[in-house]
């Protein structure tokens, strides 16, 4: 059953606390959003920027950094307070080197006081942002209490199932609540982070998966590259070699010696690369804003694996030149033109 697709979903405070009630056990922290556009003044300074009409939750839910004064509170909720929390780029460029704090603020003709300033590890437009209480926009606008949109997190102790469970379970209770036709998909729209992280893990663990063949590759190709300049040296140190056999020399250190020459090659060079990548990252890094690939780095467990298969590596690589060394008959390497 259900209406018929196309009906426009009106979502109310009511809402809110039916969420609450209906998953007791689920919801960590839970906002309305209410969007309005809006022209700010502060002396003759102005600026165009998105008010997002929210919460004390709010602030949990987007991580929200409060680096002066303090975010929306109960008691503005419940006065429908006109005060503001403004974004970094909103306090620049209205306040320039002014201190925002305590002073007021024209959005769209109407003073608010500014309470907080904050900033977003995201990108510049986050910060572009002002939140103010939901009650005073609701007043503000035609005594409604409409809203927007829902934001909220589920509870932290939810693994990646559990987390999409929940979403299922929380889109069905809409639609019954909305009598959401079962066909009409648009009905109602669930944005679940769970999902996108899957996606990513998805992602992330195929391109492991080619990253890995392809070091395997460029490896074996290596390791035949320093195999043969380890049959080049041995060539040319046949007369050493000889001379050291005829001294008395086991076959063993002179398959030692080849070895440790190989592993320091491979282990030099395997370094260089390992240098050059971290420094690479390092200088990249920080230009790079999208969360699931910020702050590249290198861990010391990947340090301690890439040196393991260096090791294993350099002696893959001078096995076949040492052993042939040990077979070296020193009346022939001293011989040798």
């Amino acid at each position: 059953g259900g209406f018929e697709a196309g009906r426009r979903i009106q979502m109310t405070n009511d809402d809110i606390e039916y969420i609450k009630r209906s998953f007791p056990n689920d919801i960590e922290y839970i906002s309305p959003r209410v969007y309005q556009n809006t022209s700010a003044r502060y002396k003759s300074e102005t600026g165009s920027y998105n008010i997002q009409a929210v919460y004390p939750d709010h602030q949990a839910i987007e991580k929200t950094i409060v680096n002066k004064g303090r975010f929306i509170n109960t008691n503005d909720l419940i006065n429908a307070s006109k005060v503001a929390v403004i974004g970094r780029k909103v306090e620049e460029d209205l306040f320039k080197n002014e201190d925002a704090i305590g002073k007021f603020v024209e959005f769209n003709g109407l003073p608010f006081r500014v309470i907080g300033t904050f900033t977003d590890d995201g990108d510049d437009n986050a910060e572009r942002n002002i939140y103010a209480p939901t009650s005073t926009y609701q007043k503000m606008y035609g005594q409604t209490d409409h809203i927007d949109q829902i934001a909220l997190t589920y509870n932290p102790n939810y693994d990646l199932t559990e987390a999409l469970a929940f979403s299922d379970r929380l889109e069905n209770v809409f639609r019954r609540r909305f009598k959401i036709a079962p066909q009409d998909q648009a009905g109602i729209r669930i944005f679940n982070y769970a999902e996108v992280f899957e996606d990513i893990s998805n992602f992330t663990g195929g391109l492991d998966i080619a990253v890995i063949i392809v070091g395997l590759l460029i490896l074996l190709s290596g390791i035949v590259g320093i195999g043969n300049i380890m049959v080049f040296i041995i060539k040319e140190r046949t007369k050493e070699i000889g001379v050291r056999k005829a001294l008395g020399a086991e076959p063993w250190s002179i398959i030692k010696l080849v070895l440790f020459e190989s592993v320091f090659i491979t282990a030099l060079s395997g370094f260089i690369g390992l240098g050059i990548a971290t420094g690479l990252l390092a200088a990249i890094g920080p230009s790079i804003k999208t969360g699931a690939f910020a702050n590249p780095s290198v861990s010391m467990s990947m340090v301690v694996t890439a040196t393991v298969i260096l090791v294993v590596a350099g002696v893959l690589a001078g096995l076949i030149p040492a052993m042939k060394a040990a077979k070296v008959k020193p009346i022939v390497a001293l011989t040798d033109k």
